[in-house]
């Protein structure tokens, strides 16, 4: 016997999918861990495509949820999220995926974790890698989650059942708060690229906003054309790793994490054509967002990134809110899959603000439960 199996699941939640896992099913040791996570999803691979695994060669298809009993007395269960690298053998827990949180309710029920109330069930997640709390509200039939509705989402083809997940006081999830800096506008210089003007926020994820037109671009590109741009990609890392450093996330850019902060690039609500051929109108967005993740321009929007900006657009001065134009009480991000609404509840208190939850909706689906194949070597 060359392999080993390890009991799985495999959902997609919001516009990502990926490998769900028990905690008691996993080594302790966080390097044997890991070990067994990359050969799970079929890392490290220099072609990209992680085809000897689980993965799908793209960040928003290379990923872990773990789940296990809850550390915390006001919760139901411990959700921990790895992002796993494609083509290195790296496992990063620096973020939480606010799309897989969306499968980590309906999981918890269909394995018999917590059980099913009729008609709706509230599951209390502790996201141990933000050490915040999630809610999330589902409906439940016949002591099963509901996967079918008519809820749609961009990137995702088809409808399902509406998920509601509120995420309560979600400022400072991975540095000193809110504005980690205490400015709603900081000013990042980095030696052969210039001085840019950065609005530096930590709700659910630490993002880092720039505006588009900084940059020589529309806001409305799609990833392929951004990354396209001779020598950019790697100017916007060194951008993002600067304002790393400045929020706290390591003593020099070299020690930022790819997951944390995210590069955000902002502009107004701008005509331009989705990743589906689909041209979406300056008036059915608020903002309009490209954003950054594990090196790559995101196909659509991370889902507390967009959280982040939902924030952002609600506290005066940041550059998030300079091009924000509202139009109701959910805030419409415009993103190369088309547009995701999210609600942010904020408040100012002195000369800083408060942010008591945000509020995403997105679907979730089971694709696939049983056992997962894991080299022995692993």
């Amino acid at each position: 016997m060359t392999e080993r199996f390890i009991p799985a699941s495999f959902m997609r939640g919001g516009s990502s999918k990926g490998v769900v896992l028990l905690a008691k099913d996993l080594p302790a040791d966080p390097a044997e861990r890991d070990r067994v996570l990359l050969a799970i999803m079929g890392s490290p691979d220099p072609y990209g495509r992680q085809l000897n695994g689980m993965g799908g060669g793209l960040s928003s298809v290379s990923k872990v949820v773990i789940i296990g009993p809850p550390s915390r007395p006001e919760t139901d269960i411990d959700y921990t999220f790895a992002q796993v690298e494609v083509g290195k053998a790296a496992v990063d827990y620096g973020a939480n995926c606010g799309n897989m949180s969306a499968a980590v309710g309906p999981f918890a029920i269909e394995a018999g974790l917590i059980p099913a109330v009729e008609g709706e069930t509230l599951v209390r997640i502790h996201q141990t890698n933000t050490k915040k709390i999630i809610h999330a509200r589902f409906p439940v039939r016949d002591g099963k989650p509901v996967s079918e509705g008519d809820f749609a989402i961009a990137g995702v083809a088809g409808t399902g059942a509406r998920i509601r997940l509120d995420f309560l006081d979600p400022g400072g999830a991975v540095t000193a708060g809110l504005l980690p800096t205490g400015n709603v506008v900081d000013e990042i210089a980095v030696e052969g690229d210039g001085v840019f003007q950065m609005t530096l926020l930590d709700a659910g994820n630490a993002a880092a906003f720039l505006r588009a037109a900084d940059l020589g671009l529309e806001g409305t590109e799609s990833p392929d054309e951004i990354e396209a741009v001779p020598g950019l990609m790697a100017k916007l890392d060194r951008l993002r790793r600067a304002a790393g450093v400045r929020m706290g996330l390591g003593a020099v850019p070299e020690q930022v994490g790819p997951s944390n902060p995210r590069l955000v690039l902002v502009t107004a609500p701008t005509r331009f054509r989705d990743l589906s051929g689909h041209w979406i109108e300056a008036q059915a967005q608020d903002i309009g967002i490209r954003m950054l993740n594990m090196g790559r321009v995101h196909r659509a929007a991370a889902l507390t990134t967009a959280m982040a900006v939902g924030v952002a657009c609600r506290i005066d001065g940041t550059l998030a809110a300079e091009f924000f134009r509202p139009s109701g009480a959910e805030i419409r991000v415009g993103n190369p899959s088309g547009v995701l609404s999210v609600g942010a509840e904020i408040r100012r208190e002195g000369a800083g603000w408060i942010c008591h939850s945000a509020v995403i909706y997105r679907t979730a689906r089971l694709l696939m439960r049983g056992e997962v194949a894991v080299p022995v070597t692993a």
